[in-house]
């Protein structure tokens, strides 16, 4: 598996219908100012986990967003990995290795959690989304 498939799997999910895959986009990565400016314009609550290069984003979380985005079925959250080093809006975040996920809604940070604390995330997420 090379690293453009190995990513694919990380960011995506997959379900099985009528013996057919089709793909989930579970997880979208910003890597740029461009990338971040879509993000903040989509309608709903956008978990995003803030990452630095030399860090990378947090991979145990990912099997909690997806267990809460499983659990909540709401098509209104929608969660992304961000490296700070390129989005000026992070750039207080850069320097830094403990995990931060903003939340943002209306293109407007609502709250914030630092570390990786899986009963504080989802309900900052089922609070966010009420």
């Amino acid at each position: 598996m090379d690293s453009e498939e190995l990513q694919l799997w990380i960011y995506a999910g997959y379900i099985s219908m009528a013996g057919k895959k089709k793909q989930i986009i579970f997880q979208t990565a910003i890597t740029n100012q461009e990338e971040w400016d879509e993000m903040l314009a989509m309608k709903g609550l956008n978990v995003v986990d803030v990452y630095q290069q030399w860090c990378g984003p947090c991979q145990t979380i990912t099997t909690i967003f997806r267990k809460i985005k499983n659990e909540l079925e709401d098509d209104r959250l929608h969660y992304a990995t961000a490296e700070a080093d390129g989005i000026v809006a992070l750039k207080q975040y850069c320097g830094k290795c403990q995990p931060v996920f903003l939340f943002y809604a209306g293109g407007q940070l609502v709250a914030v959690v630092r570390g990786v604390n899986s009963p504080l995330l989802q309900r900052t997420i089922v609070e966010q989304l009420a």
